[in-house]
């Protein structure tokens, strides 16, 4: 039984804020405010949380928004004793999936310039570089690179 075999995966809901508080905090630099967090959980027509459990806990979330036709990742991260089990690749595939399944072409998402374990994760996921963004990350001062897949029925 592999390490992912015991997860499971759900749209992430308010109740899951101080869990995905603590992983951002511990995964980001710059961590989002957990009022910005909490309005990335609500239920609207753009906003799409996801969250990996495992025995009921939050091990791990994607936040994304559906802009048109772009499936825009906005935030991804695992807990620390959950790295490198499987458990980011789980959540960018079911999310690539309900991007198709929404009629989206094309993912999106920024990552920092020097994140070279993010960039190399997105490059295995078929994402290439399209464009940097000068001094995008207010922290650091750190340029970000724009990511892009194109997305197909395939991906489903």
């Amino acid at each position: 039984m592999s390490m992912t075999d015991r997860i499971e995966l759900r749209r992430s809901l308010p109740v899951d804020l101080p869990r995905i508080a603590h992983i951002e905090a511990a995964s980001f630099s710059d961590p989002w405010p957990e009022d910005s967090l909490l309005t990335e959980l609500r239920t609207d027509r753009m906003r799409r949380p996801l969250s990996a459990l495992r025995n009921g806990e939050v091990v791990g979330y994607l936040m994304a928004w559906k802009v048109a036709d772009e499936w825009h990742v906005i935030n991804l991260a695992v807990a620390t004793g959950e790295r490198r089990s499987g458990i980011g690749t789980l959540l960018l595939e079911a999310t690539l999936a309900a991007a198709v399944a929404e009629g989206c072409r094309t993912a999106t998402l920024e990552v920092r310039v020097g994140n070279e374990p993010a960039l190399a994760f997105y490059a295995r996921h078929g994402f290439e570089s399209i464009e940097r963004r000068p001094q995008y990350y207010r922290d650091t001062g750190e340029d970000a690179l724009v990511l892009i897949r194109l997305l197909a029925a395939t991906d489903r």
